[in-house]
């Protein structure tokens, strides 16, 4: 995947680490601590790496959560450091900057409604029910592909009314998304995401009905309705970003409880602590992580970006920071949040729309896994997998139970 390209002259030779965020070492056994390499005594605050085409990468929380809610100097058009990958899917609104952003972010949020979130409760539960039922006598699984993978993507596919039987060639559009292997040009994921919304596009803007795409598509920007190309790129958007965030937060919570049985029994005789649990969880684990461009040459951390240039901002080393969070690396279902709470979400104006869905879904996981499970464990002699990437995410999470 890693590319190089000539280093930038206002580049400092003491600023460069050899670093490839899709292939940091040691990823496949650990996410975490191959990122937190970059945590390490003599790593500096904004590094620059060759690999990608060349990009900044600030290594500390502060850093990190300063340049996610910048969107006056550090703009998201660029979307990611995948070459060409910005300017093909061109999204909406995750690659708008203010002011062009708000009226279709609003339409959005509107759309992700509280109300909304609430009322596929019961189905989030039912459809975790029905897969648990049908592992549980199994006495073992591999967690997602036969979990992780099914149940966000059942939701998603149903809250924009598109046949969930689809799941299995959407699946793979969201994976060369965030962690490409070549096999796919940045063309053909945009085109083959497009062939397959086409219909439904149209006919939302034609003949709206009650899914998610027509609640956003009937509420008007800046008073007047949607274009074909807006709707488009925004229905792109949102299928890209329903089909990997949660199914990778599914993994990492799974495989922790799997790992801790003393946190599995502590939230099977309190249920009450599940959604904080979910929370610390969450923020224990995070594998988002977004690319923005500079617009302006910018100083900061005692040398000067340019304009042009992209930094990566990876919420893993903002929310493993000592400086950010007490013991980072510990989960702590009774941890108290700082004000500045962890970015696993996001920050500022782009964070993510679907923050409330993707907690509904991770409570409702761990109350129905640790209602109907017995005590789980890891396959001891099949280890857990990881890719890196603009979402990490495991690849083999294999579990047991008695």
């Amino acid at each position: 995947m890693a590319t190089t390209a000539t280093r930038a002259a206002h580049v400092p030779s003491d600023r460069v680490i050899d670093f490839d965020i899709f292939a940091p070492p040691g990823v496949e056994e650990d996410y975490f601590a191959a990122w937190q390499t970059l945590q390490a005594p003599g790593v500096p605050a904004l590094a620059w790496t060759d690999a990608n085409g060349g990009h900044w990468i600030p290594t500390t929380g502060a850093l990190i959560r300063e340049i996610w809610g910048d969107s006056a100097r550090f703009s998201s058009e660029a979307l990611a450091v995948t070459p060409g990958l910005g300017e093909v899917m061109a999204f909406i609104p995750l690659q708008q900057d203010p002011p062009e952003h708000k009226p279709f972010r609003t339409a959005v949020m509107r759309g992700f409604g509280n109300n909304h979130v609430m009322a596929l409760t019961p189905m989030v539960r039912d459809v975790t029910r029905d897969l648990i039922d049908g592992l549980k006598p199994q006495g073992a699984c591999e967690f997602m592909e036969s979990f992780a993978e099914i149940v966000p993507i059942h939701v998603f596919l149903t809250l924009i009314d598109v046949p969930v039987e689809d799941r299995a060639k959407l699946r793979p559009l969201g994976k060369q998304l965030t962690r490409p292997d070549g096999s796919m040009t940045v063309e053909q994921l945009r085109d083959a995401a497009d062939d397959y919304l086409r219909p439904y596009v149209e006919q939302r803007l034609a003949d709206p009905g009650e899914d998610l795409f027509s609640r956003i598509l009937s509420v008007p920007i800046d008073g007047r309705a949607w274009t074909f190309s807006e709707a488009q790129r925004m229905c792109r958007n949102l299928l890209f970003g329903g089909l990997d965030t949660v199914v990778a937060m599914f993994g990492n919570i799974a495989a922790h409880l799997a790992r801790n049985a003393e946190d599995q029994a502590l939230l099977r005789a309190n249920v009450d602590l599940i959604p904080q649990a979910a929370d610390e969880l969450m923020r224990r684990y995070p594998t988002v992580s977004v690319t923005r461009n500079l617009v302006t040459d910018v100083e900061m951390d005692g040398i000067t970006m340019r304009a042009g240039d992209l930094i990566y901002v990876p919420s893993v080393l903002h929310n493993l920071d000592p400086q950010c969070f007490d013991n980072p690396e510990q989960v702590d279902f009774d941890r108290k949040m700082p004000p500045i709470r962890h970015t696993t979400m996001g920050n500022g104006v782009h964070r993510c729309v679907g923050a409330g869905l993707a907690r509904m879904e991770a409570i409702v996981f761990i109350e129905e896994w640790l209602g109907a499970m017995p005590e789980f464990r890891m396959d001891p002699a099949k280890p857990a997998r990881m890719r890196g990437g603009n979402v990490g995410a495991l690849t083999e999470l294999h579990l047991l139970w008695d």
